[in-house]
């Protein structure tokens, strides 16, 4: 009895959905909560609105330097002692960044949350999948959407709140509550998952790949605003590639590699980081391209044409209801492939003429985009782990993350680069070139419907009766406790 009073009593499984959606939540938050508060910023601290930008290119920066090492310390040292460390890191830093008073402190603050960030998506991640059987994932649809569709969504508004009704350090602050409750509530309700698997550290992987995505990030996000040209972006670009290509040829020739790239080689999974991929860029690259659309053909505000998108987040709620409903039914494949084609028609309807001139219209589109396009976002990141192994569930979650942030940098940098300098001279600005911007993104997104063929075609079933009875689909699965 006096072991209860010391130690509550929490289902696992409660735990990890609490823990990972309040970390999540603060992690999606702060992905744009800042940006409205930049102009701030540099003013309080009496520097230019550039370099007030360093503050955002740390976080982003950081954030892709820590992926790559992700599933290995997940394996190595256990998911709930890593998670739980950068959850109290991000907590620590995001302190430290509201108390700042200097950009200095504010920058390596922020690149702290940007490196505690990078870890806590994948292994939070490993977590969540761990404590669920294939089966049963579809329910976690509402788990997965709030922190990555509606907090970003949130962002821009609270930010800009926050900023003009107390200070800008409250951007920060609001984590520490959040933060440190998720904590104590992670030391009494997970449980520890060490696999045991994790070999060696790959020293030369890590020096090939951390600096390539570092690189990569700051090249694709910078591009397209500085100019392609500009030599810190030109150097970063090319070193960057350079450095991929070899971590590329040294995974796989690797024995025990830090990305196991040839995880890819799994149907369900390849098929599914591919579509990751592509998804992300369609939408981040719509997201991205159409307020400068709705700027253009209407002349509206930068609020307006901000919050003519915030409908895509309501959509994505929606999205995961549907996902929970039908994913059991029809299985993935029937699931994703109408969704994407459906989806890119969407796309291509927010650019015809005369669309972008009535708000309502924008609005609705929107709704859809992400009703349509979020369900099948979601269906391929649950169905895409089902025949994985558990002792490959945190490299691979790693893996995916990498490619899903890449293929959001590239899907903007790709509608940057066919806007060109549209809109920065003299007179009425031609929407011309946003158009087709927002048209690339729809025939990304169609494409995808290509490789979604290859998605399981039967719904995740559950284990067998013996499996069962032995504790593989019990209520809260025993992992290897450390």
């Amino acid at each position: 009895m006096s072991s209860l009073l010391v130690r509550p009593r929490i289902r696992p499984r409660v735990a990890v959905v609490l823990v990972y959606t309040a970390a999540m939540c603060m992690n999606g938050l702060d992905s744009t909560i800042v940006n409205p508060a930049l102009f701030t910023i540099a003013g309080d601290f009496g520097q230019p609105v550039s370099a007030a930008n360093t503050v955002e290119t740390a976080f982003l920066v950081a954030l892709a330097l820590a992926l790559p090492v992700a599933g290995w310390l997940g394996d190595r040292f256990g998911t709930k002692r890593i998670f739980l460390t950068s959850l109290a890191a991000f907590t620590l830093a995001s302190a430290v960044c509201g108390l700042a008073q200097n950009l200095a402190t504010l920058v390596v603050a922020r690149g702290v949350q940007g490196l505690a960030g990078g870890l806590l998506t994948p292994v939070g991640m490993t977590l969540l999948f761990r404590a669920f059987e294939p089966h049963e994932r579809a329910r976690l649809g509402k788990v997965l959407i709030v922190p990555t569709a509606l907090m970003p969504a949130l962002g821009p508004p609270l930010g800009g709140l926050l900023t003009e009704h107390l200070t800008w350090h409250w951007l920060f602050f609001v984590n520490v509550p959040i933060g440190t409750a998720a904590v104590l509530l992670g030391v009494f309700g997970l449980r520890e998952h060490v696999e045991g698997s994790a070999g060696p550290f790959d020293r030369t992987g890590f020096l090939l790949v951390t600096p390539a995505l570092g690189l990569l990030t700051y090249a694709l996000g910078f591009g397209p605003s500085q100019g392609w040209g500009r030599p810190a972006v030109a150097i970063s670009a090319v070193l960057g590639g350079m450095l991929l290509v070899a971590a590329v040829l040294h995974q796989l020739r690797s024995v025990q590699p830090l990305l196991r790239l040839r995880l890819f080689r799994d149907r369900a999974y390849g098929t599914a980081s591919a579509l990751a991929g592509v998804t992300a860029a369609g939408l981040m690259g719509v997201l991205f391209v159409f307020p400068l659309l709705y700027q253009a053909a209407l002349g509206a505000s930068a609020l307006d044409a901000g919050l003519s998108v915030f409908p895509e987040a309501i959509g994505l709620m929606f999205a995961s209801q549907v996902v929970d409903r039908l994913l059991p039914r029809i299985g993935p494949r029937r699931l994703v492939v109408p969704a994407l084609l459906l989806a890119a028609l969407v796309f291509a309807a927010l650019a015809l003429p005369g669309v972008a001139e009535h708000a309502w219209s924008v609005r609705a589109l929107m709704f859809a985009i992400g009703l349509v396009l979020g369900t099948a976002v979601l269906t391929v990141q649950l169905a895409g782990f089902e025949t994985l192994a558990p002792p490959d569930m945190g490299n691979a979650m790693g893996l995916f993350q990498i490619v899903r942030t890449l293929g959001g940098a590239a899907g903007i940098a790709v509608c940057a680069a066919l806007v060109g300098g549209a809109g920065h001279g003299a007179g009425p600005v031609d929407p011309g070139p946003f158009r087709i911007a927002v048209w690339a993104t729809a025939g990304l997104v169609a494409l995808g419907a290509l490789p979604a063929l290859r998605l399981p075609k039967d719904p995740p079933q559950p284990p067998p009766f013996n499996d069962v009875q032995e504790g593989a689909g019990a209520q809260d699965p025993a992992p290897k406790v450390a």
